[in-house]
């Protein structure tokens, strides 16, 4: 997209048009998977990875409203670190709708129930809230074969 400079202003010496601005789109971005290990990792600094990943802000092509992003893969969400008193302390809070229907866990019940869902509040967390971030961010579960 080149520029036009405005009425009654010249380019700076040297520069006869307006440097062209990199723009992706949807049909020339390149996705790739990403394997992270969260074994031993504290879950704010992966969540924060993770994050980035997803919307592809690491990458020399990014473009905030295009996706690209990578596809990322978490392994051994069970054995992630948090740091202090967090496992007794940190609540997760839902309400059914319902008078009295607060329902809340900790940290520590959530890590045993289902560990994706913790890193997946996580990211969810660090990522915008727009309908962009809804569509990056889409967990599958995984089967394990023993």
């Amino acid at each position: 997209m080149l520029t036009a400079a405005p009425r009654g202003a010249s380019f700076p010496r040297g520069l006869s048009h307006a440097v062209k601005t990199y723009v992706a789109t949807p049909s020339d971005r390149q996705r790739d998977w990403l394997i992270v290990d969260a074994a031993g990792q504290t879950l704010g600094r992966l969540a924060t990875q993770i994050a980035d990943a997803l919307r592809g802000k690491r990458k020399p092509t990014y473009t905030p409203h295009i996706d690209t992003g990578d596809f990322v893969v978490v392994i051994n969400a069970e054995k992630i670190s948090v740091t202090g008193n967090k496992l007794e302390d940190k609540l997760y809070r839902r309400h059914s709708g319902y008078p009295g229907g607060l329902k809340t866990r900790t940290l520590n019940d959530m890590l045993e129930r289902r560990p994706e869902e913790v890193i997946r509040i996580a990211v969810k967390g660090m990522l915008p809230r727009n309908r962009l971030a809804r569509k990056q961010l889409k967990p599958q579960p995984m089967e394990t074969k023993s």
